[in-house]
């Protein structure tokens, strides 16, 4: 008997289910490249059990999108208003037929909203692509240029318009050229948004349980059960509303809100801004450069897709055992774990004497030291929580900043690092030890500060 409804067991979600249209879409070979390409990059080296990929994430993605387009159209969450709001873009939320439409739509855009990433995921993105390309660009060509666009517009029951899962997939922010109507900006706000973007919480939760650690933990279930489309409040003196709407948060969910942001805060400061998993990142960004000879990756959907984590293991496996090889001396860091040490970052009572304390450092161990012992990287901030409207007991909106001072007093996760090569760390420790307040105390000229 042919079945109609599949579903795979999975760690966060329990099962996730699809159907043969969108088991269409993951039997091909754009999606099943995803199987090879890691989720955090080289934090494994860190974190063993962060050895997840893209493959699953993505599934992970397809589920909450369907699970929160089901919150949000349900009728008792919609408002006359919202209705009337919606039929300006000709999206009648009264008709089964239009939504089925767009629910499938909007579960193949999460499907496909990590296609175009490159081997080891961010790593190296800014230098192994050419200019003006992302790997949002990327997932774009992929849907618009490979199998997936014939997928959609011949092989499934329902025609989706491949532009319409572009759309849905990246946002308006990366697909600057299209034109979004209010439900388009809606419903890629249910996949990329800031605040309540499914992407975010399904890596928050995956990422958190494959690394081991409990900070990325929050009540999903609850939270995407107090989802909805929400209008902005009146902001001029005659009380006119904007006609905006957006995806919020009912009352009951603003603490739910609140974890999920500070789920945010702390996975950026314990993993996504670890300082050794930086390090391997740069590492592997020198070796990518150099074994490459500085060749960028092939934009070319047929090609691109050619290139996964595998092939670079492979390559970097090669240059550690064979002094000879383009990439040698990063490929053997990595490899032999003998990655530059962590020796200097950011610390309160130096910044609040000179701002630019870390970078007095770095310089000062440089010109002592020379640029192959020395490294500098800086996690710039990630800006603060998005603001997101709360739908109140009373039927009326406000701005979660004006009601929660949680979200209000959030730190902003940010480092800044200073690393050198094992064989000098014991020498510098002392020569920082001596020469530290002079460094601190510095002021450097303002083009250096920028650099």
């Amino acid at each position: 008997m042919k079945k109609y409804r599949h579903e795979v067991k999975d760690p966060i979600h329990a099962f996730i289910q699809f159907d043969e249209d969108e088991r269409k879409i993951i039997n091909s070979l754009p999606f099943q490249r995803l199987r090879n390409i890691h989720q955090l990059s080289l934090s494994f080296m860190v974190y063993p059990g962060a050895t997840h990929r893209r493959f699953e994430h993505s599934l992970g993605v397809m589920e909450l999108a369907g699970r929160v387009f089901d919150v949000i159209t349900s009728p008792y969450k919609i408002s006359d208003e919202v209705r009337g709001l919606f039929s300006d873009c000709d999206v009648d939320l009264n008709d089964n037929s239009v939504l089925n439409y767009w629910k499938k739509t909007l579960r193949i855009a999460a499907l496909c909203h990590d296609m175009g990433h490159l081997p080891f995921s961010h790593a190296a993105e800014d230098k192994l692509l050419p200019v003006e390309w992302d790997h949002e660009r990327m997932t774009r060509e992929i849907i618009e240029k490979s199998e997936i666009k014939n997928i959609l517009e011949n092989e499934v029951s329902l025609v989706i318009k491949p532009e319409h899962v572009v759309k849905l997939a990246i946002g308006p922010k990366k697909a600057k050229d299209l034109e979004f109507n209010d439900w388009e900006i809606l419903l890629s706000e249910v996949i990329v948004g800031d605040a309540f973007g499914v992407d975010r919480m399904d890596y928050l939760l995956r990422d958190s349980h494959h690394s081991g650690l409990v900070h990325g933990k929050f009540d999903h279930y609850r939270l995407i059960d107090t989802l909805r489309i929400v209008t902005p409040p009146a902001e001029t003196d005659n009380g006119e509303k904007s006609k905006e709407p957006s995806l919020g948060v009912e009352e009951g969910g603003l603490v739910t809100s609140e974890a999920l942001l500070l789920s945010r805060y702390f996975m950026f400061s314990q993993v996504y801004f670890h300082p050794v998993t930086k390090i391997y990142d740069l590492h592997l960004t020198d070796f990518l450069v150099e074994n490459r000879n500085g060749q960028l990756f092939p934009t070319i959907p047929v090609d691109y897709m050619m290139i996964t984590d595998n092939e670079i293991m492979m390559n970097m496996y090669n240059a550690a055992s064979n002094k000879d090889e383009k990439g040698h001396k990063h490929a053997k860091r990595i490899i032999g774990r003998d990655h530059l040490r962590v020796f200097y970052q950011r610390y309160p009572s130096d910044l609040s004497r000179n701002k630019n304390a870390v970078k007095n450092v770095f310089n000062a161990m440089r010109n002592k030291y020379g640029e192959d012992f020395v490294r500098y990287y800086h996690m710039p901030a990630k800006g603060k929580p998005a603001s997101f409207l709360v739908y109140q007991n009373d039927d009326r909106a406000d701005y979660a900043l004006n009601l929660s001072k949680v979200i209000e007093n959030i730190p902003t996760p940010e480092n800044e690092v200073v690393y050198i090569d094992k064989s000098i760390k014991d020498e510098a420790k002392k020569w920082l030890a001596k020469d530290r307040e002079n460094l601190i105390n510095f002021e450097l000229e303002e083009e250096d500060a920028d650099k």
